[in-house]
């Protein structure tokens, strides 16, 4: 019988040694990957920068909507109140 088990992720095809009695892993080994030229490690931080930016423009534009709905919603509330007058709501204990 077999002590240690080596087994491939499919996922990110690590390498995976595990003991065959207990299950537990014994080492890991991920799958080394080419080093990108510093001109594709340029692109990519710029498109990640553009990704930010797009981001951020997106919540400020949620934010600034947020505030004018919240705004109307204020100002249809002040006009209803306006039109109730100054009577104060009724009490549902004061109609025993």
């Amino acid at each position: 019988m077999a002590e240690r088990w080596t087994v491939v992720c499919p996922c990110c095809e690590a390498t995976l040694i595990i003991d065959a009695q207990t299950g537990a892993i014994i080492s890991h080994e991920e799958k080394s990957r080419p080093l990108a030229s510093f001109e594709e490690m340029a692109r990519e931080l710029e498109k990640q920068k553009q990704r930010r930016e797009q981001i951020f423009q997106q919540e400020l534009g949620s934010l600034r909507e947020r505030e004018r709905v919240l705004e109307e919603k204020f100002r249809e509330a002040m006009k209803r109140a306006e039109k109730r007058g100054e009577e104060p709501p009724l009490n549902p204990l004061d109609l025993d």
